[in-house]
C-alpha cells in the first residue's frame, strides 16, 4: 500500500480512548465490486480478546453502513489527521443512501489486498475480520439510565468484534 507502512499491534503506540472518542474513527464496510459505505463513529474500542488484537464497533440498524457490515466478512477502521475533520463530519452527518459520500467528503478510497475499502488520507488504517456480533439489549444494562439516555427510541446498536488482521500507518 503506497504511502503506508505495515506495523504490528505491538508497534502501534496510540491512545485508543483519544483516537476513538476525540479524534473519531471512520468505519467502512463493503467492497468496490458490491458497493461500500462509511460512517464516522466515536463509540468503540481497541484491545486484546481471545488471544487476538481486536476492534469493537457499534452500529445502529438504521444506519446505511449496517447493511454492508452485516453482508461482509470484514471492515476497516480509519483514523485521520485533523485537517480531514470536515470529511469525517460529512461521513457522520449524511447518509450514503442519499448522496455519494466519497464525492461529498473528498476522500480517496482504495481496495486492500483482502478486498476491503480504506482511504489514502488516513493516518492509521485497521483492517478487521468479523469474529462476533450481538445486539445490545435493554435488559442487560446494569445502569438503567444509560439505556434511557442513549436509547430513548429503543434503537439499540449492534456490536461487532473484529480481529485486527492488518495495521497500516502513514509513512
Amino acid at each position: 500500500m503506497e504511502g503506508f507502512k505495515k506495523v504490528t499491534s505491538k508497534e502501534l503506540n496510540e491512545n485508543a480512548i483519544k483516537l476513538i472518542g476525540k479524534d473519531w474513527m471512520l468505519i467502512t464496510a463493503g467492497t468496490f465490486k458490491n458497493k461500500f459505505n462509511m460512517m464516522t463513529a466515536s463509540w468503540g474500542g481497541l484491545g486484546w480478546l481471545w488471544e487476538k488484537p481486536v476492534s469493537f464497533i457499534f452500529i445502529r440498524p438504521q444506519r446505511y453502513t449496517y447493511e454492508f457490515t452485516e453482508r461482509e466478512d470484514g471492515y476497516t477502521v480509519s483514523f485521520f489527521p485533523d485537517k480531514h475533520r470536515g470529511a469525517q463530519t460529512i461521513c457522520g452527518s449524511i447518509s450514503g443512501r442519499d448522496c455519494d459520500k466519497v464525492k461529498e467528503s473528498g476522500l480517496s478510497p482504495f481496495e486492500t489486498k483482502n478486498g476491503n475499502v480504506a482511504f489514502k488520507e488516513a493516518r492509521i488504517i485497521l483492517e478487521c475480520k468479523k469474529l462476533f456480533a450481538t445486539t445490545i439489549q435493554e435488559g442487560d444494562f446494569i445502569v438503567k439510565e444509560i439505556a434511557q439516555i442513549n436509547y430513548p427510541s429503543k434503537d439499540f446498536h449492534k456490536m461487532y468484534i473484529g480481529e485486527i488482521v492488518n495495521i497500516w500507518v502513514k509513512e
